[in-house]
């Protein structure tokens, strides 16, 4: 019979790993990781602390999850990190435990994390998201479903990036990024609407219709984003528009990090 687990190794006893679960050559798993059916962890790889990993996940060689976050407000407590299915989370990626033990790091379902990139501590990822490589995300980021942030981006701690939206490369993202939208520079801007993206997620001619009249309101009108945002009140109804107005208004919001502009 032949062995998934390499003989190099190191896995604590209480650590628990589904029997088809394949292990690579002088990786660490810790007493309190749990990884699902059919999920593979490559050699060298580092997984310490409460880590729950779902089915189907391909963890590569030297990643290191579960770890201390570089937060100095740190205490010791064992936070949870969460990763969902079918995840491929490639080569030298982090991914840090929260600094409070009942707070949680986690990222969902069918997500690409590059070479290279960091995911900090309490930072939320959703399903379906592509991250390139040296990707720089500091603690409390929430990333919504469907998203591209393209590589060598830093992002600012509780910022929001709005699903189905994508970052150009070498971007620096300090505010909310809407949903839909291309966000690229330093600083950055909104520059257009995602549309190749949208279409390539199955958004119907109507769907996409609606988008644009948001687009043209929000950034070509001369409004300013209040009024802007009255205006799509008097859109026909859409789950789109609606979740593109509460995120807008959410961002703006005393206290959070305000919303990406466009281009003046």
């Amino acid at each position: 019979m032949t062995t998934l687990i390499h003989p190099t190794a190191v896995i604590h006893p209480n650590a628990q790993l589904h029997p088809t679960v394949q292990v690579g050559a002088y990786a660490v798993i810790g007493e309190h990781v749990r990884v699902g059916a059919g999920s593979s962890i490559g050699h060298h790889a580092v997984i310490e602390g409460r880590v729950e990993i779902g089915e189907r996940n391909h963890i590569f060689p030297s990643a290191a999850i579960g770890l201390e976050p570089q937060d100095l407000k740190y205490d010791g407590s064992m936070g949870l990190v969460t990763i969902g299915d079918a995840n491929q989370i490639r080569e030298f990626v982090t991914i840090h435990r929260p600094t409070y033990e009942d707070r949680v790091t986690a990222i969902g379902n069918g997500n690409l994390l590059m070479a290279y990139s960091h995911v900090a501590h309490e930072c939320v990822i959703e399903d379906q998201v592509i991250i390139a490589n040296s990707v720089q995300m500091a603690g409390h980021v929430h990333v919504e479903s469907n998203v591209r942030i393209s590589g060598v981006i830093g992002i600012h701690q509780f910022v929001r990036i709005g699903r189905f939206s994508m970052i150009g490369g070498m971007s620096r993202i300090d505010r909310d990024v809407p949903p839909y939208m291309v966000v690229e520079g330093n600083p950055a801007r909104v520059r257009l609407l995602h549309k190749i993206g949208l279409e390539r997620s199955g958004f119907s001619e109507s769907e996409l219709g609606l988008l644009k009249k948001a687009f043209r309101l929000l950034y070509r009108s001369g409004l300013t984003l209040n009024e802007a945002l009255d205006q799509l009140e008097l859109l026909p109804e859409s789950e789109h528009i609606q979740h593109l107005q509460q995120f807008i208004r959410l961002s703006l919001l005393p206290g959070r990090r305000g919303l990406t502009p466009g281009i003046h």
